[in-house]
């Protein structure tokens, strides 16, 4: 009976497998419980690559020795460049997909340019089939829109810089 036990288990682990794959997700994890002392606890994840696309910065060409002053003046220029520590960065509240209109076809919530007023929905992230609206922390301008549409997003992740 066990070797039964055996069999329907692996069956089930690949199947969850199958089901991560299909839908795209990172994790998964389920009981199935047989009885009395007798359980099965899966979980099965797998590891999916984030690409931040971030622009990098134009070399600039060798400069002679300079004071030791100057590498202090470069890092808040190097750090500007970070979407993520930019003042007016919105960032992620959730994991999911990000969207910039409501529906394809349709026009964007917001553009590079717009003035935007707080509380305004500038995207939508889809997390668990579920459309949750995003709004502008602050009013201001869009400066920079970081995140294509369609794209996944994780928590915490820069959204869009507004200043």
């Amino acid at each position: 009976m066990a070797k039964k036990n055996h069999d329907t288990d692996v069956a089930f682990i690949e199947a969850l497998a199958k089901l991560l794959q299909e839908n795209d997700l990172t994790e998964l994890e389920v009981m199935r419980d047989y009885g009395e002392n007798d359980s099965l606890n899966v979980r099965v994840s797998r590891a999916k690559e984030v690409v931040q696309q971030i622009a990098a910065p134009v070399a600039a060409a060798p400069a002679p020795a300079a004071p030791a002053a100057a590498p202090a003046a470069e890092a808040p220029a190097a750090a500007s460049n970070d979407p993520a520590s930019h003042p007016g960065a919105v960032p992620s509240p959730m994991v999911g997909t990000a969207y910039l209109q409501a529906e394809p076809g349709s026009p964007a919530f917001v553009n590079v340019g717009d003035t935007v007023s707080e509380g305004q929905t500038v995207l939508i992230i889809e997390a668990m089939k579920t459309m949750n609206q995003i709004p502008a922390p602050r009013a201001g301008k869009v400066t920079r829109i970081l995140v294509e549409d369609g794209s996944p997003v994780e928590f915490g992740a820069p959204l869009m810089i507004i200043e």
